[in-house]
């Protein structure tokens, strides 16, 4: 007989469902009611629990993601501030401005206009990077097993991450042909607190799969992806990063879409140099 799982097991597999609920739904008003129905708890019980694994208030969060996700919009897209309020969730430009203004002590006009302001400083180092230019692609949609980590990303645990997705690869018999390492990171660390960022492993699979705990299933929506390979060690992402959104982007016609980045891990690190590890990063545009 199994074990039964643990309650924060259990509660991990609820808390993936309302996470992916929120970040689908910013354009829209999200009722703290219907979280907690999604969720199965009831609403005293779901305040407590998702305080506890978040790190803060359910509002706070989505209040926060609504603020982050704005500004990447302004920085990174080209649409209006109108456009920008409602997509995130702002009834009105003005109550986008004063909430933005608030929140990271700048306007999102101000925002936009200085390319060189950052909420938070980093350490950008001065190397040259063997990226290649990217190739646009039309990538369908993918399901994935995924387990969601939250913290700086230099401090994750990915070696735990991957061991656990492909232990339920093994379990459930998942294994075939095609299987591909993906990271999801959510945040931008130049933005979001190190204690706040958060960070997806997924497994794209092939097969059927069933969440388990801390494990969870979901789709990765397709769309139009410039994808650039990039060789060399993990620990310039942020440098490649750099180039793609501070270079490549604000020179070129496409236009950033509101989802997630992708990174693909094509080498394994244990067996391939530094050096020679070999990464694509998918950016969506349109």
């Amino acid at each position: 007989m199994k074990p039964k799982p643990s309650n924060k097991v259990f509660y991990e597999e609820k808390l993936n469902v309302i996470i992916e609920y929120i970040h689908n739904n910013l354009d829209s008003k999200i009722d703290i009611k219907t979280l907690a129905e999604i969720s199965c708890f009831s609403p005293f019980h779901f305040h407590r629990i998702s305080r506890a694994l978040l790190g803060e208030p359910i509002g706070a969060y989505i209040c926060r993601t609504r603020l982050e996700t704005a500004a990447k919009l302004i920085r990174y897209a080209t649409s209006d501030m109108a456009t920008i309020a409602y997509r995130v969730g702002f009834e009105t430009p003005s109550s986008l401005s004063k909430a933005f203004k608030s929140h990271f002590g700048i306007s999102p006009t101000e925002y936009r206009k200085n390319k060189e302001f950052t909420f938070k400083k980093t350490n950008i180092m001065n190397v040259t990077l063997n990226i290649k230019k990217p190739k646009i692609q039309d990538i369908d949609d993918m399901q994935c097993l995924y387990y969601r980590m939250q913290g700086a990303y230099q401090t994750l645990n990915y070696a735990g991450a991957w061991k656990k997705l492909w232990g339920q690869v093994k379990e459930q018999k998942l294994f075939t042909k095609g299987i591909k390492m993906i990271g999801l990171p959510h945040d931008d660390p130049k933005v979001t607190d190190d204690d706040k960022i958060r960070y997806d492993a997924c497994l794209i699979i092939h097969k059927a799969a069933k969440p388990v705990g801390d494990i969870g299933v979901k789709t990765l929506n397709g769309g139009k992806f410039a994808v650039f390979l990039y060789q060399g060690s993990y620990k310039y992402f942020a440098e490649v990063y750099n180039y793609i959104f501070n270079e490549w982007l604000l020179n070129t016609d496409y236009e950033l879409r509101d989802a997630p980045v992708r990174e693909r891990y094509i080498s394994n690190p244990e067996r391939v140099a530094e050096e020679k590890l070999k990464t694509e990063f998918y950016i969506p545009v349109k």
